[in-house]
This record gives structure tokens, sequence and C-alpha cells, in this order.
């Protein structure tokens, strides 16, 4: 009697257990999960799609557009929402474009591409050349507007499966730092809870995929200062308060703030990169301007360095007897907080990352101390900056950004479409569970 009553005991436990498993809503949406990664990347990678998606980025890249200035750009981004039916704002900050994708309920998770080119001439000699003399799309941005609008088509094809909102936005102006602040000022991360941004750079392979959590890329500012003295002949020297000693002394105690006062556990950088003083051989001029950049990985330590580059420009002046203004231009060059990476988003994007490039692919960053104004979406909310490879020797692709013979890999196209896509949906499956 006691072994039938524990046998139909362990029989009962068992049956609970197993329905229990199978009625697990979260195994379920895992499930949908990897099955819709699987369609994300078949769509991405439809031969129509990538010869969509390479038509556009050469559309883009034959006509460059400088900070503020992208109306082409962006009429080209409205005619490719307007045939996909998909909703959008503009303009937003001047020329950007904010659009929606999904119930238009929380949760709400954005994606952003810089739109923006630079003035540079482009030496590389191919059919889609920069049609714009002195313009050209040396950074990669006309492949990042690509890769937002093919993440676009395919979230719009899967949109019954968001659970919530995605907001795409197209920014002007990063490399002018002022683009991602003013876009913040008019509303675009109203309701947002996570943002992701994506890179593409030519140290790593294309196929690859490169972060870090944490600390990414640093802050960055800039200074210029102003050293007045008075000017007088070269030969009479007691006759004259010479202003290039002082900007002169003051260039070499500006290195001393890194060197002498700073962690060396703690990367800093200060660097002088203009100094103008004078026009003749024979003359002391009246001033001397020097200007430069500033770099840390926190804003604590990026604050502490614009406080000593003022003390100590000031103080050089002062025992040469000259008086000095500094401007850390913050009207022309804003301050860019450092670009950190959320550990929760890092670890839904690189998840999404790897499981499309391969875990052999998604390798860990290190720090750099470039900079990028998706740090100003970074000190507002929650998110994660990936960088995707372009490098290829066949394509000549080998080049860095800014360089008048950068060229991509278009194979990156598909890959960026796919992970930004990938990472909306799962990060709002997350944030509903």
């Amino acid at each position: 009697m006691d072994h039938f009553f524990f046998l139909h005991l362990i029989l009962l436990l068992f049956n609970l257990i197993s329905f229990s498993s199978s009625s697990n809503p979260k195994s379920s949406i895992s499930s949908s999960s990897s099955s819709i990664k699987d369609e994300i990347i078949r769509v991405a990678n439809a031969t129509e799609n990538v010869e969509w998606l390479k038509r556009i980025r050469r559309e883009i890249h034959e006509y460059p557009e400088l900070g503020y200035e992208e109306f082409k750009t962006s009429a080209a981004i409205r005619r490719e929402l307007d045939r996909m039916g998909i909703g959008y704002r503009w303009p937003v900050a001047g020329t950007g474009v904010v659009a929606t994708i999904g119930s238009g309920s929380p949760p709400f998770v954005a994606l952003r591409a810089d739109m923006d080119a630079l003035p540079i001439q482009e030496l590389v000699e191919w059919k889609h050349k920069s049609k714009i003399d002195g313009k050209m799309h040396a950074c990669g941005h006309d492949a990042h507007v690509t890769m937002l609008l093919g993440a676009a088509n395919i979230l719009q094809e899967f949109k019954h499966t968001l659970q919530g909102t995605v907001v795409l936005i197209f920014q002007p102006a990063e490399e002018l730092g002022s683009g991602a602040r003013r876009m913040i000022e008019e509303g675009v991360l109203e309701n947002v809870e996570a943002i992701l941004g994506i890179h593409v750079f030519n140290h790593y392979g294309t196929g690859t995929v490169a972060t870090r959590p944490g600390e990414f890329l640093a802050g960055c500012g800039s200074f210029k200062a102003e050293i007045k003295g008075k000017g007088g002949h070269a030969a009479l020297p007691q006759m004259s308060i010479d202003p290039i000693l002082a900007a002169s002394q003051s260039v070499i105690s500006l290195q001393q703030i890194v060197s002498r006062e700073t962690d060396p556990l703690q990367s800093q950088v200060v660097s002088v990169s203009s100094f103008q003083a004078g026009s003749a051989f024979n003359v002391i001029p009246d001033t001397a301007i020097i200007g430069g950049t500033f770099r840390a990985f926190n804003k604590q330590n990026l604050d502490l360095l614009k406080q000593r580059i003022q003390q100590v420009i000031t103080g050089q002046a002062t025992v040469h007897r000259c008086s000095a203004v500094i401007d850390f231009r913050e009207e022309e060059d804003p301050l860019i907080p450092p670009t950190v990476n959320n550990e929760r988003v890092f670890g839904i994007m690189h998840h999404v990352s790897t499981e499309i490039v391969g875990d052999n692919n998604a390798h860990t960053a290190p720090r750099f101390m470039g900079s990028e104004d998706f740090a100003f979406y970074l000190d507002k909310i929650p998110g994660s900056f990936l960088l995707i490879g372009v490098g290829n020797e066949r394509v000549g692709s080998v080049y860095p950004p800014h360089s008048p013979y950068f060229t991509i890999d278009e194979d990156v196209l598909p890959i960026g479409a796919a992970i930004h896509a990938a990472f909306a949906h799962k990060y709002l499956i997350s944030s509903t569970q």
C-alpha cells in the first residue's frame, strides 16, 4: 500500500514538473526569439536585399554632405522609409530623421546612425566616387545610414513580433561633435530606455565585430589660449614682453599634467597641436596662440584636465608678465563625454552580434583614445557602441577613417543591418520578460 502511494506521488510530481516546463513562457519566448534571429539573418542576406543595400550606400556616397547640410541624404532616407510604410519625424536638429516601428507602446529601444561626411577630397578611384569636390564619406557614415535602413526593412517585416517600439535615429553632424546633443534637445530619447550605435572599422576584418563593456572610447575636449605680451624689435627683447616664451613654457608644462600628476593606470592625453605667433624673424609679436585637445576615459578626469589646463596656461602667462585668455570652444567643439558601454545592454548586444558573426569573430576591443558624439546618448540612457569590421585587402579597405583613400567592404552592410534588427528585437523581449 505504501509503495503504491509513493509511486503515484512520484508520477504526480513528474507530471507537474513536465507541465511547468512546457508552459514556461520564458522557454517559449527563447525558442521564438531564436527562430526570429534566423529569419532576420535570412532576410538580411537575401540577394535582392543585399543589392538594394549596395545601391543605397553608393547613392549616398556619391553625394556626401557635411554636418547640418545632409538634405539630399535625408531625402533618400525618407524616400526609403515611405516605400516601406514606416512613419517618421522630420526635420529634427535641422536635417535629422527619427522613425518608429512596432507597437507604439513601451518599452522603447533606439538604434542610431550618423549621416554626415567630411571636408576631404576622395582619392579612391571607383565608379561611385564622390561627385562633390572637397567632400567625402571618409568615415563610413554612408554605410551606417544604409545598415540602419536595412534594419528598418527587416524590422518592418517582423513588426508583429516586436514587443514594444524601435526608434530609428538618423543623426546629422557627428563629425562636428554636436549632432547627438541637438537631437537629444529635440526629444529623440523621450521614453527610450536603451540605445545601440554601430561604427565600421578597418582594423577588423569583414565579418567580425569588436567592443568591450564599460569604458570604451575617451571623452574629448579642445582648447585655444591667446597669450598677450608686448611686441617689439627682436634685437631689444628687454623692451618687450615675449608671449612666445610664455606660450612655449605653457606647452612644456602642459605635458607634465599627464606625466607627473595623473595615475599611470588612468590613461589620459593632453596634446598641443597648434602654435601661431608672429610673421617676421626680427619682430617679437604681441600675441601667441596655442591650441590642442585633452582626453580621458571618465568625466571626473576630463574635468580635472580642463581645470589644470586653465591653471597651467594662466600661471605660465603670469610668470612671464603676460595675460592669457583660455577658450574651451564648447560652442564650436562641445566637450564630448566618454563612451561607456552599459553592462546589461552590452550583454544583449554581445550575445546577438556573436550569434550573427560567430564566436571566433567577436573580439574584445582595446580602449581607444578616439571619441564619438554617441556618448551624449550614453550620458542620458544606458546603451552600447559596437565596432564592425570592414577590413579587406582584396577590395582596398585597409585605410583608416578620415583618409582620402578610405573605403569599405560592402559585404558588411547586411551584417550591420542584421545586428541592428536582432538587437532591437532581443532587447524588447528581454525588457518585457
